[in-house]
């Protein structure tokens, strides 16, 4: 399995990128939000991938972050999504967004990425609203972007601090990765759980999130 590549970017194309790893050139498939992101012809860059095989093919996809790719993966195994899909609603929404849509069960928001229909859209949420904590809960920024000159640089992995072992440590983890300020969020989900002391955690974080959506 590969599972991350580190390398200069020979070409950008509208679906994938040509990364040329000391000498050996991978074709990468990425989201549009990913592939804007990137830097130019000629720069260094790492991704996380995931590689898919089947019978008659082979595909490598990458990401910038690691909850990125655990959403991919996630996404892919929902009955009728594939990569593609998944790309699409991972260029739409972003990982922070897939988090808040499944999280609240939004799943108008998952519709709107491109050849995603309502069906499909309501079963990823239902499929995947009791995993959404333990990903939001992963921690770990962007891959980084290499310097020109350093496409042989060693870029320590990201790593992924277990879960807390309470549902409101849970839910606050999950939301301070989603970028809420701390007080912000031990508010919400202090309040989350005086409503509901025996909630979980994806009961508290989706009520703390409606909590903090913007009013009006």
């Amino acid at each position: 399995m590969i599972g991350k590549l580190s390398g200069r970017i020979d070409y950008k194309a509208s679906d994938h990128v040509l990364l040329d790893v000391r000498g050996v050139g991978y074709l990468v498939f990425c989201s549009d939000r990913t592939l804007a992101a990137l830097p130019g012809p000629g720069e260094a860059v790492a991704l996380f991938t995931d590689l898919v095989v089947r019978e008659d093919l082979m595909q490598l996809f990458g990401f910038p972050t690691l909850v990125e790719k655990e959403w991919h993966r996630l996404l892919m195994s929902v009955q009728g999504v594939g990569a593609k899909a998944s790309l699409a609603i991972l260029g739409t929404l972003g990982p922070d967004g897939v988090s808040r849509a499944i999280a609240l069960g939004d799943w108008n928001a998952v519709k709107a990425a491109k050849g995603i229909g309502p069906k499909i859209a309501q079963r990823i949420v239902l499929d995947l609203k009791d995993k959404a904590p333990t990903v939001m809960a992963m921690s770990g920024g962007p891959a980084e972007v290499l310097a020109a000159g350093d496409a042989d640089a060693v870029i320590e992995p990201v790593v992924v601090s277990a879960p807390p072992s309470s549902a409101q440590a849970d839910a606050l983890s999950a939301l301070g990765n989603l970028g809420y300020a701390p007080s912000d969020a031990a508010a919400a989900v202090a309040q989350a759980a005086g409503d509901a002391p025996d909630a979980d955690a994806p009961a508290l974080i989706r009520a703390a999130l409606r909590l903090l959506a913007p009013k009006g």
